[in-house]
């Protein structure tokens, strides 16, 4: 995208600190409000859908995480949903991709509301869900998610496999942060027995 502008790219570490946010936020985090962000989100949007084409181009989900997924989606007491700053399209591929129809009570994204770590996505979400505050757990890897995760009162679980390190997620307002799918599975299962 920045090749695309005529700009030189961030480095990895400033790249990987917008991860999280709405394309449109993200690039006005790396050039400011006055820099070409329409025309960087444009361009990211075509290469990437390029590459999405590409059969060898696959984005992985991380070890373990179908398995959970799959367990949680096949419990009664559990309703699954997104909030996410990918688009409306990006999910449905991901949810086509992986199998996942049916599975989500609520899917929200970027096209839906304002960016992370603006609360809408998650109220959103919980309104469509039928879900209360004190019973919803947002599960997420960077600082934005847990701040939308607090502002929106619900319960804020960070995991460290993502690109925010867990400092970051504590100072934003984590709940808790584990390290891995099978202490998310526990911290899961302790939220669902006690609410």
């Amino acid at each position: 995208a920045f090749a695309a502008v005529g700009l030189p790219a961030p480095s990895r570490t400033r790249s990987l600190s917008v991860v999280g946010l709405s394309l449109p936020q993200a690039f006005t985090a790396l050039v400011g409000a006055d820099g070409p962000v329409e025309a960087l989100s444009e361009a990211y949007k075509q290469s990437f859908g390029r590459l999405r084409a590409m059969a060898e181009i696959r984005e992985a989900l991380f070890p373990g995480a179908a398995d959970l997924l799959a367990r949680l989606n096949r419990e009664a007491a559990v309703q699954l949903g997104i909030a996410t700053g990918k688009s409306r399209r990006g999910v449905d591929h991901l949810v086509a991709v992986h199998g996942w129809e049916g599975w989500f009570s609520t899917v929200q994204t970027a096209d839906d509301a304002p960016s992370k770590p603006h609360p809408a996505m998650l109220t959103q979400a919980m309104a469509e869900a039928g879900a209360e505050p004190s019973r919803t757990v947002m599960i997420g890897d960077t600082s934005y998610d847990m701040a939308m995760a607090r502002a929106a009162g619900v319960t804020a679980l960070g995991v460290t496999w993502g690109y925010h390190t867990p400092d970051a997620l504590h100072e934003a307002g984590a709940h808790g942060v584990v390290d891995s799918f099978s202490a998310l599975d526990e911290a899961l299962r302790r939220h669902i027995a006690a609410a």
